[in-house]
């Protein structure tokens, strides 16, 4: 499991608030990623919660795609802390 290597290297523990607030920073001129955000975000993309739900989106994937995501994403340089805080966030979006 990636997010287990990513926060067991760092001797740190995923932590979701930390990674709301990442998502609400960088992610969230873009995407949905939380329902109190005060941005507007695109409908044509994605949400979080989209992202959480969707089977293809694993642990391991998303902290794969965090550490080096699309071209037409802002290059955001996240280290391993932040990619597990955002992984840990995103799926605690799923219900």
């Amino acid at each position: 499991m990636v997010l287990y290597l990513f926060t067991a290297q760092a001797g740190h523990a995923a932590d979701e608030a930390a990674g709301k607030t990442l998502a609400l920073r960088w992610c969230a001129s873009c995407h949905l990623v939380s329902e109190d955000q005060e941005t507007v975000a695109s409908s044509s993309l994605p949400t979080f919660y989209d992202m959480a739900n969707d089977p293809g989106w694993t642990e391991a994937s998303l902290a794969t795609f965090l550490a080096n995501p699309h071209p037409a994403m802002p290059d955001m340089s996240l280290g391993t802390i932040e990619i597990a805080n955002l992984t840990a966030y995103i799926n605690s979006l799923n219900p």
